[in-house]
């Protein structure tokens, strides 16, 4: 009995240890990286916004970023648990389907991007691809009277490419494209 405690209490020793030496790196990391952790903050029009969180737009003259299952409330970050075999989760996804179609008539039978109609993991995700806008594009040089090519130029200029080209997809921050949206003319 003596001998399991004693070993006990060295495991313990050792996994504070670790575990301490772990999170000092954690958090020294984050100290160092450009917002020092806090997430990407953007001001516009005297607001404070985290890029890094996503935004709900309604509006059609803005472009609108992934559903989220949480309300796009950061405090209550998660998803939906419901998977593509599940029944209520298909009939979500078919009117979000359905209700984009109709916000963008001159798309037609043009497929929807995926992440127009699903939440991510977290129900927060703040980018969507550059297919994601450039489907949007029509709608809002309508509603804004601006040439599509204009929007598209916008789209263009607002996408992150893969870090280091390799890792990851084109994205395009919906936060910041929509106030580069509102300061194009």
């Amino acid at each position: 009995m003596k001998n399991h405690i004693v070993s006990a209490f060295r495991l313990t020793l050792v996994m504070l240890v670790v575990t301490g030496i772990y999170l000092g790196v954690v958090y020294g990391g984050s100290k160092i990286l450009p917002n020092k952790g806090n997430g990407e903050i953007v001001y516009n029009k005297g607001q404070k916004f985290y890029a890094n969180i996503g935004q709900e737009f309604k509006s059609e003259k803005y472009f609108h970023g992934r559903p989220s299952s949480v309300n796009y409330n950061a405090a209550g970050s998660g998803g939906s648990n419901k998977g593509p075999s599940n029944k209520e989760y298909l009939e979500i996804v078919q009117k979000r389907i359905d209700t984009l179609k109709m916000k963008n008539p001159e798309m037609g039978n043009t497929k929807v991007p995926v992440e127009l109609v699903t939440a991510s993991g977290s129900g927060l995700d703040p980018d969507i691809s550059e297919e994601g806008a450039l489907y949007q594009a029509k709608r809002i040089a309508k509603v804004r009277n601006l040439s599509e090519e204009q929007i598209q130029n916008l789209i263009n200029n607002q996408t992150e490419k893969p870090f280091l080209g390799l890792f990851g997809p084109s994205k395009v921050n919906v936060l910041k494209l929509n106030i580069a949206l509102d300061q194009l003319k």
